[in-house]
């Protein structure tokens, strides 16, 4: 699969690109390879990340997940609804990193400048 952001070859069930860390599209995703996995969100994430993974999930927007969460805790007596957000941050595993490890792109032998003398 290429990424439409940056043009280069990522996996094919990538939901971000590893080389720009650009979110890819629907009908990427819809190429994915095994299910989908329900986790925390490392990119969008406010406390725990869990708004942010179940948004990815379900495939909407993650204001929209805060603002029911917030919605069902008041609704449900506040415990149940601060529970269960403390259970899944607990349970979900966290979402692999989206970006690439760091890698210097200095050319080869290109180290600290020496001091002048």
């Amino acid at each position: 699969m290429t990424c439409p952001n940056c043009r280069k070859d990522i996996v094919e069930y990538s939901n971000f690109c590893s080389f720009c860390g650009a979110r890819q599209t629907e009908t990427s995703a819809g190429n994915r390879v095994g299910p989908k996995r329900l986790m925390r969100s490392l990119t969008d994430s406010k406390l725990g990340g869990v708004c942010g993974g179940l948004a990815e999930y379900f495939g909407v927007d993650s204001g929209i997940m805060r603002i029911a969460m917030t919605l069902i805790t008041i609704a449900s007596g506040f415990l149940p609804g601060v529970l269960f957000y403390v259970v899944a941050w607990v349970i979900l595993p966290v979402a692999p990193s989206p970006y690439s490890p760091a890698v210097s792109h200095a050319p080869a032998g290109a180290g600290p400048a020496a001091p002048a003398h």
